[in-house]
């Protein structure tokens, strides 16, 4: 029951920094969704990944195509086409690798 609430939280925390983190990059870019949009692009993209890791399997096709399935749900979610998605996409790649670098793990001493 510890590791399912330890694994809960974690999940929720990610999901938290990840959301600010597309918040704040597309409204660089100039969307005006909400914050809801933003949260539900993370909780899409946790889904697809997670789903695609499942059934392929760790690797780059699996990766590659949890990828471009991520960019299809950026584009409806946001109305963009495939570049801007792209480029929003690795930009918050990219922050998410630099906040993870800084962030203490999670799975430390809870």
């Amino acid at each position: 029951m510890a590791s399912l609430l330890g694994t809960l939280l974690i999940f929720v925390i990610a999901l938290i920094i990840s959301t600010l983190i597309i918040y704040v990059i597309v409204k660089f870019f100039g969307e005006r969704e909400s914050i809801t949009t933003a949260f539900l692009a993370a909780l899409v993209g946790t889904v697809i990944y997670t789903v695609l890791y499942a059934l392929l399997g760790q690797g780059l096709l699996a990766a590659f195509i949890a990828g471009i399935g991520w960019l299809l749900a950026l584009q409806i979610l946001y109305k963009i086409g495939w570049i801007k998605s792209l480029v929003i996409a690795v930009i918050i790649w990219g922050v998410t690798s630099i906040v993870g670098w800084f962030l203490p793990t999670l799975t430390g001493p809870l």
